[in-house]
């Protein structure tokens, strides 16, 4: 910064934290690829010059290609006891690399005593299964595993090679670019399904250790075996601990913590070729990705990030199974102890998995019931289940929510009763009255050009404004978030005589009448169209919803710095505008994070490399220049809300005009 004088640290809130992302979306890029690569014909690839070699157990010992024998072949898997303790998950927000959205925030998990396999299974343990029909047999298989597995016509492992006749179990192995003898002590490649289905067969064949029958590693279990040099505590204390942060990948193969990551190989390796950790398991990091009970899952306090805001979100859905340990492919964010990933439970990854058994449940995070096995797995559900934020998520639902809101849309109200809506007193401030009507008088004021003589109230609570839009407009467009608000604007747009109660003092409070302006009759009020809708679908109801189409005036009162993605609503100005259209927008730019994540604020914050304060009004302004609209009106507006007799809120909006060019 300042010239190159002074060194920038570049967070989560610094423009240059997008190059970093795009840095590490490659990463991801290369190794998902490396797997395309490995399901493509043999005879359509080759390898790139400088490619990372195969790991050398490939080429200094021979192999057979059928019969694996445990302790020739491949080592025994001895199940080893660990004992459970407290693992605090989560990335600091201040360590210094590069992190994806779902690293972030906190959770805490209490994992109980368990045993876990010296390491993975191996493809010779995996053999075994193969031979004795596993992949023939429906009763180790899941229900969406099963269809699968049938649908694939699957008889082994999709990287194993057939070698030998029909029958024979005789197979060579497909690494990225080549056919290889097969490496029986390798980890052996396969999907979630598999692991489940091996499991299953392990526990019938030879029981566990535990009364409860073998399965996945989790999260929070991988974290504890792993070794403590390079554990999540230690690289919170010393960045360095984070092994990747300071080793190249041609050096990762040595040392006392070496491992099969960071593209040291271009292969696995044996599953006993690097030290185990402390407590005894090997390749707790690198050589295959780990299959884990968990669903991909967010941690506490998770935020997505505004330039990528859909990195994780969309697979927050109980359909995909996070990955731990990284593989022989894993770089940069991937290989760091850091990483949570995942995969849909029938996608092909350079992914093994670690027997583990333990009389207490499963340590895991689920986000809805049957883990993959038919109830809401790797098949979409015939109900879809409902994410988005219920009624009593919304605080605009409430009956004294719903009082206040009359009475600001309705300030006749009371008339009828003596009860005013602003106690009288020398210079109270009854210019903030009728807030409603005064910017739809706005938009009137403004003279749209007429081409279908339609407007639009984006936010328009119970409904004031709309009925003073109608007075102008052939027809109007209204919807609100809260079905309470919209309820009440269709009641007293239906003729009903509807009553609220005013707040006096204390539990005091007179029950008036709602009263509507002078010129609003049923003619007027019938040629509005309320429904229940989100200011944030506005593109959406643009392209799909029936009869929505395009309008000449468009109203945002006091809305944008509610709503959880302003940009959303924004965007879709120059598909529901007409040429020569006029959008008016109210708001005091009241950014709060109880409404609007703030990596969606407009602004009210300092620019991270300047600390040069950025206004809400200035951003507004390019945004609407970008979308084809010239600024043509500018006021500050007031408005009063009574909380009771002694007591109101008095809010000044800025008010914007913006033609369509």
């Amino acid at each position: 910064d300042k010239g190159g004088a002074e060194p920038v640290t570049v967070n989560q809130d610094h423009p240059m934290w997008a190059l970093f992302m795009g840095f590490e979306h490659e990463r991801i890029h290369l190794e998902t690829s490396s797997v395309l690569f490995r399901e493509t014909p043999i005879e359509l690839v080759q390898t790139p010059a400088h490619f990372p070699t195969l790991h050398p157990s490939v080429y200094n010992t021979t192999s057979k290609a059928t019969q694996p024998v445990e302790g020739e072949d491949f080592p025994a898997n001895q199940m080893i006891a660990v004992k459970g303790k407290d693992i605090k998950l989560g990335k600091p927000l201040d360590f210094p690399s590069y992190g994806w959205d779902n690293e972030y925030g906190e959770r805490t998990m209490t994992v109980p005593d368990f045993y876990a396999s010296e390491h993975m299974v191996t493809n010779g343990e995996f053999w075994q299964f193969v031979a004795d029909g596993g992949y023939r047999n429906e009763k180790y298989w899941c229900e969406d595993g099963w269809a699968w597995r049938t649908h694939r016509n699957l008889k082994w492992p999709f990287f194993w090679k057939q070698v030998g006749p029909a029958g024979s179990h005789e197979y060579g192995l497909r690494t990225i670019f080549e056919e290889v003898p097969m490496r029986w002590d390798w980890p052996v490649d396969v999907t979630y399904y598999e692991s489940k289905a091996f499991c299953k067969y392990k526990s019938e064949r030879d029981g566990s250790p535990t009364s409860k029958p073998y399965r996945l590693l989790t999260e929070a279990e991988h974290q504890i075996i792993r070794d403590p040099r390079h554990s999540l505590d230690a690289a919170r204390e010393d960045v360095s601990a984070d092994k990747v942060m300071v080793t190249a990948g041609s050096e990762f193969a040595y040392g006392e913590t070496a491992a099969n990551l960071n593209m040291a190989y271009s292969s696995s390796s044996p599953v006993d070729a690097f030290p185990p950790s402390e407590s005894g398991h090997r390749d707790t990091i690198g050589n295959n990705w780990e299959w884990t009970e968990d669903h991909f899952n967010p941690l506490k306090n998770f935020e997505v990030h505004h330039v990528y805001d859909d990195f994780s979100t969309p697979c927050f859905d109980g359909k995909h199974s996070m990955i731990v340990g990284g593989s022989f492919m894993s770089t940069g964010d991937e290989a760091s102890v850091f990483a949570r990933f995942h995969f849909r439970p029938h996608f092909l990854q350079h992914s093994g998995f670690r027997l583990v058994a333990s009389e207490e449940d499963a340590p895991a995070t689920q986000l809805f019931p049957g883990s993959f096995s038919g109830q809401a797995a790797a098949r979409d559900e015939a109900e879809e289940v409902d994410l988005s934020p219920s009624s009593e998520d919304n605080v605009y639902e409430s009956d004294d929510l719903l009082a206040m809101y009359l009475g600001l849309h309705f300030p006749l109200s009371g008339s009828k009763e003596n009860v005013n809506p602003i106690m009288q007193h020398e210079h109270a401030p009854t210019h903030g009255l009728r807030f409603p009507q005064r910017v739809a008088e706005l938009v009137r004021k403004l003279e749209p050009k007429t081409t279908n003589n339609r407007a639009l109230d984006v936010g328009c609570a119970v409904g004031g404004s709309s009925f003073e839009l109608a007075k102008s407009f052939e027809h109007v467009e209204a919807f609100d978030f809260s079905s309470n608000f919209v309820e009440a604007a269709k009641r007293i747009q239906s003729g009903e005589e509807l009553s609220f109660r005013i707040p006096v003092e204390g539990e005091i409070s007179e029950e008036v009448s709602v009263v509507n302006e002078p010129g609003v009759d049923s003619e007027v009020m019938k040629r509005v169209n309320f429904f229940q809708g989100d200011a944030c679908a506005l593109s959406e109801y643009a392209n799909t919803k029936e009869g929505f189409g395009t309008f000449d005036a468009v109203m945002l009162s006091n809305l944008l710095c509610r709503l959880p993605d302003p940009m959303a609503a924004l965007n879709a100005m120059p598909k529901i505008v007409n040429k020569g259209g006029v959008v008016v927008m109210v708001t005091p730019f009241t950014w709060l994070e109880e409404f609007t994540p703030k990596s969606k604020w407009l602004g009210g914050f300092h620019d991270p490399v300047s600390q040069e304060p950025l206004y809400s009004k200035d951003n507004l302004k390019q945004i609407m220049e970008s979308l084809g609209f010239e600024k043509i009106h500018e006021e500050q507006m007031p408005l009063v809300i009574r909380e009771h007799q002694r007591k109101y809120q008095y809010i000044l909006s800025e008010a914007t005009g913006w033609r369509r060019m």
